[in-house]
C-alpha cells in the first residue's frame, strides 16, 4: 500500500517536525526525496534516510528567494529525470495581536506560507504538465480553517493556501495532476513542547481524541495523497486534527 518505488518528490521545510516526517515517510515507501530546507539544514535529514536504506538528497534554499524556488524543480527533473510529488510545507509564525502586528511580520508570513507555495507549484506544473501526472499537496492548518486570536497573518496565509490549492486543482485535474491540502491541528513538535504545561493541558480540552497529534499522523495523511490510492481525490481539505475542527 502506498507504494512510491520510483516517485520522485520535493518536501520543502524538511529539516524537522512535520516537513522531516513527511520526507522520511515518502523515502520510506520508495521514493526518491529532495530534502529542501535553508542552507545545509536539511542534510542530517539526507543522511539518516541514506543511513537507512532510502533515497534522499539535500537541497538549500530560502523559499521566499523566488528566482532560487523557480529554478528548484527544473533542477530536479535535470538530475532525476522528473518530479512527481510536491509537498509545499515551509512555514513560520509571526504572532501578535492585530492592533500590534507589525507590517514586516505580515508580510514575511505571507511571503514565506503562501507566495513561494505559488511560486514552486507554478514552477513545479511545468514538468509535471508534461508527464501528464503529478500530485502537489499544500500544507495548510486548521488556523486556516478556524482562525485563532494573534494569528491574523498565519491564519490568513493558511486560509489562503486552501484557495489556492482548490483553483489549481481545477485548473489541472484533465493532466492527471491532482492538488490537495493537509490541515494538521496541534500536533507535538519542538515548539509546542517549549510551551508549558498548563497551556498544553487547555489545548488538549479542545481536542475530542484528547490528544495532541503527532509529526506521523500529518505524514502518514500526506503519503496517502500522494499515492495511487488516492488518484481519485482532488482539490480536497483532509483534516488531521484529533476532531478539533469538523
Amino acid at each position: 500500500m502506498f507504494e512510491l518505488t520510483g516517485r520522485v518528490a520535493l518536501v520543502t521545510g524538511a529539516s524537522r517536525g512535520i516537513g522531516r516526517a513527511i520526507a522520511e515517510r515518502l523515502a520510506g515507501q520508495g521514493a526518491v526525496v529532495v530534502a529542501a530546507a535553508r542552507g545545509e539544514n536539511a542534510k542530517p535529514v539526507a543522511d539518516a534516510i541514506s543511513a537507512t536504506g532510502g533515497k534522499a538528497e539535500a537541497v538549500g534554499v530560502d523559499v521566499t528567494d523566488s528566482a532560487a524556488l523557480e529554478r528548484l524543480p527544473g533542477q530536479i527533473v535535470e538530475t532525476h529525470g522528473r518530479l512527481d510529488i510536491l509537498v509545499s510545507n515551509a512555514g513560520i509564525t509571526r504572532d501578535q495581536l492585530l492592533m500590534r502586528m507589525k507590517r514586516e511580520d505580515w508580510d514575511l508570513v505571507l511571503s514565506t506560507n503562501l507566495t513561494a507555495a505559488f511560486t514552486l507549484v507554478q514552477a513545479a506544473m511545468r514538468p509535471m504538465l508534461k508527464q501528464r501526472g503529478g500530485r502537489i499537496i499544500t500544507i495548510s492548518s486548521v488556523v486556516g480553517q478556524m482562525g485563532n486570536a494573534g494569528q491574523a497573518n498565519y491564519a490568513a496565509s493558511k486560509a489562503g493556501l486552501i484557495g489556492f490549492s482548490k483553483a489549481i486543482a481545477r485548473e489541472v485535474a484533465s493532466r492527471g495532476i491532482t492538488v490537495n491540502v493537509v490541515t494538521p491541528g496541534l500536533v507535538d513538535t519542538d515548539m509546542t513542547r517549549a510551551i508549558r504545561d498548563k497551556a498544553q493541558a487547555d489545548w488538549t480540552e479542545q481536542i475530542p481524541l484528547g490528544r495532541l497529534g503527532t509529526v506521523d499522523d500529518v505524514a502518514a495523511a500526506e503519503c496517502f495523497l500522494a499515492s495511487d490510492e488516492a488518484a481519485y481525490i482532488t482539490g480536497h481539505v483532509l483534516a488531521v486534527n484529533g476532531g478539533m475542527y469538523m
